[in-house]
């Protein structure tokens, strides 16, 4: 994915008048609650949603933003990457899905995937 598509891509979780990500926004389109996104990034819920914490919450945001980027850019829409990153197992983890190896601070070894499997190796 270029740089600048997925610029464009990230602009849609950004947070109103600042140049940080909006937890809400990722919540929302993974539909899942600021909680357990919170869990899952490790970050406290208080931390997601406090102007303080944004650098924070920015930089635990990101690679999941960069996950759905190019899933969707391979699955064909946002909804349908959505959908995969919270119920598809990924092959060699053991039936885990990109939600759980995000959750267990993995997320490289999910974007390692998605690169391989862009690139033909898996296909």
């Amino acid at each position: 994915m270029s740089s600048v598509a997925l610029e464009t891509y990230t602009a849609r979780f950004g947070a109103e008048n600042t140049p940080f990500l909006s937890a809400r926004n990722v919540a929302e389109r993974l539909g899942v609650t600021l909680t357990e996104l919170a869990g899952m990034i490790g970050v406290a819920r208080n931390t997601l949603v406090a102007k303080t914490g944004a650098r924070k919450v920015d930089s635990a945001l990101s690679p999941v933003v960069r996950i759905l980027a190019m899933a969707s850019e391979m699955a064909g829409g946002e909804d349908r990457a959505a959908i995969w990153f919270k119920h598809q197992p990924i092959p060699g983890w053991a039936g885990k899905t990109a939600y759980d190896l995000v959750s267990e601070g993995k997320a490289d070894k999910v974007l390692a995937y998605l690169e391989a499997v862009r690139s033909g190796v898996y296909a």
